[in-house]
């Protein structure tokens, strides 16, 4: 019988287990640059007739909101308005391409309708992943190591989330009455960009709708920037977003034309590939 071959390749696992020690669990990035950094707002109320997309009544008061916050972090905001795809693309193209030597961070939002991983421009839809590429480290060499933040207001599927008890709270009930909280389970999680340091958040889990109110904006902004406002420069930035994820969980659909989604839910999720804490600190002079 012919011998098997073995991978006799020996694992030094103390000196594995020694690195992991040697790691500093709380380094945090470099957030001292002299600027914090662009974050691009990019709001869409109207879409061309061909498309068949409804208005989104509301999203200038997402925009307002993020404006105001995201100034108040020490971000210089530029907001665009019913933008066309190729409008965007050279927008995109012409930050990708500067230099973000002396800032902390770049940071880009989405207000429109989605599908799945596309996001809605005026007249014609755009892959997100491809956007989100153009600042891989092989493309915008001024941001590698630094914080790249995506935060994505949009509908992601035609699916309710349906309110649902969690099961330890169904077993105890079982032994005493107990305060019925209502949580759902997110779906699928998108795809990641190739490259490190950057988290990607989405106001919704993949295939669900996204709620929006056509008078305070959507539930995810609203929440976001009451985060932002209280804890912003307090909390680290997985930190805060989990917090909106409660919050926004919390809420339900009480008026709605629509009479199915009365009582339906809806839960956030992020997508980090993060490799440090972020903190938006105060910058001192």
């Amino acid at each position: 019988m012919a011998d098997i071959a073995r991978d006799t390749t020996e694992v030094d696992y103390p000196t594995i287990f020694q690195s992991f020690d040697q790691m500093d669990p709380s380094l945090e990035y470099n957030m001292k640059h002299r600027r914090r950094g662009i974050a691009l707002i990019f709001n869409h109320e109207h879409f061309y007739w061909y498309l068949g997309l409804p208005s989104r009544g509301g999203t200038n008061a997402d925009k307002m909101n993020l404006e105001r916050r995201l100034r108040d972090l020490g971000f210089d905001v530029s907001a665009y308005d019913n933008l066309k795809s190729t409008e965007i693309l050279e927008i995109i193209h012409k930050v990708a391409t500067s230099d973000h030597s002396d800032a902390d961070c770049f940071l880009c939002i989405f207000l429109s309708h989605g599908e799945n991983d596309h996001i809605f421009a005026y007249d014609a839809k755009i892959n997100l992943q491809e956007l989100v590429a153009r600042f891989r480290g092989d493309k915008c060499s001024s941001l590698v190591g630094k914080p790249k933040i995506f935060i994505i207001q949009a509908c992601r599927g035609d699916k309710h989330d349906d309110p649902v008890m969690p099961k330890d709270e169904v077993d105890s009930m079982r032994k005493s009455p107990a305060k019925n909280e209502v949580v759902v389970d997110a779906g699928t999680m998108p795809t990641l960009p190739a490259g490190a340091d950057f988290i990607m958040c989405y106001s919704v889990a993949e295939g669900f709708y996204s709620h929006r109110e056509t008078i305070n904006g959507s539930w995810y902004i609203q929440d976001l920037c009451k985060v932002f406002e209280t804890y912003g420069s307090q909390l680290e930035f997985t930190e805060l977003l989990t917090l909106v994820n409660r919050k926004v969980s919390e809420r339900s659909v009480h008026n709605c034309t629509d009479r199915t989604a009365i009582g339906k839910k809806q839960i956030p999720c992020f997508a980090s590939m993060l490799t440090k804490k972020l903190y938006f600190k105060p910058k001192t002079s």
